[in-house]
């Protein structure tokens, strides 16, 4: 119970100490932003290690952060294996034909009344679809390998940015768009100057969702089937193992690509809408 009542003090200090910089005059600042929420990791993770060891839960209900660490460690090349096949191969290139194609067809559905009418009730039946019923079919499709998780990413990610952008497309009022016809703008110059800028919030809204879209039907797509290398299989087959500290180093893995990729979108979205409410302050 040492070990218990040890958890329960960290977890009481984690929580003092965040909560006194939060209040603190300081708690606007960077480091401030920065500190508290590592804070609050890094006390997390020792409350798990110490609860885990105090109470003996067996590793294949939890495994205790040291023991996932020891297994990334000594598991690295694997992990990088897993890493290109899923997330390099699979989510990313399916990320980016999905959302490519999404961003071109609402062009298109915003020119043409027909397609708005006809085609976004379809993406939202589309759209409702479940993974786990798509998923075999499109592997039976395109094969075993990493075509097939790219074709289930581009089915999750299309409609999600495709929506988005439509709805941004018309985001602008008739006042401005009736001003760029007093100019004489052409459509792509209306489009370019005016139209797409406004959309752009909606369309990173789209952009960001589809990255975490992307990562889970990459992984979930390999449960249906792929070559003996890649996240989901690993997963699949640790389960069976009941090694269960190299499914937490996947998911850890998986973790941190989302967390870097959402990141990153997040990152381009407030250089290119700076001008934007949202990101101002």
């Amino acid at each position: 119970m040492m070990m218990v009542s040890m958890a329960l003090l960290v977890w009481c200090g984690g929580w003092w100490l965040n909560g006194r910089l939060a209040n603190s005059p300081a708690s606007n600042t960077s480091a401030v932003k920065l500190l508290v929420p590592a804070i609050f990791g890094v006390t997390l993770l020792i409350v798990w290690e110490l609860l885990v060891r105090g109470l003996e839960v067996s590793l294949v209900i939890l495994p205790a952060p040291s023991m996932i660490a020891a297994r990334f460690a000594t598991s690295l090349p694997i992990l990088w294996q897993d890493f290109q096949q899923t997330i390099l191969k699979g989510a990313l290139s399916g990320y980016i034909i999905g959302c490519g194609a999404a961003l071109l067809m609402a062009i298109a559905v915003d020119r043409s009344d027909f397609l708005r009418r006809g085609l976004l009730p379809v993406g939202n039946f589309v759209a409702a679809l479940p993974i786990v019923g798509t998923a075999p079919i499109l592997v039976m499709w395109f094969g075993f390998d990493w075509q097939s998780k790219a074709a289930v990413v581009v089915v999750m990610v299309f409609f999600p940015v495709l929506v988005n952008t439509v709805a941004g497309l018309r985001e602008t009022s008739a006042m401005q768009r009736d001003l760029m016809q007093t100019y004489a703008a052409s459509y792509w110059q209306s489009f370019f100057k005016l139209r797409l800028p406004a959309a752009l919030p909606f369309v990173f809204n789209g952009l960001k969702i589809s990255t975490t879209l992307a990562l889970v039907g990459a992984i979930v797509a390999e449960f249906f089937g792929s070559p003996t290398v890649g996240m989901g299989f690993r997963i699949s087959t640790s389960v069976g193992q009941l090694a269960l500290d190299m499914v937490w180093a996947e998911i850890l893995v998986a973790a941190l690509a989302g967390s870097a990729f959402y990141g990153m979108m997040a990152l381009i979205e407030k250089t290119l809408t700076f001008w934007h409410p949202s990101q101002r302050g």
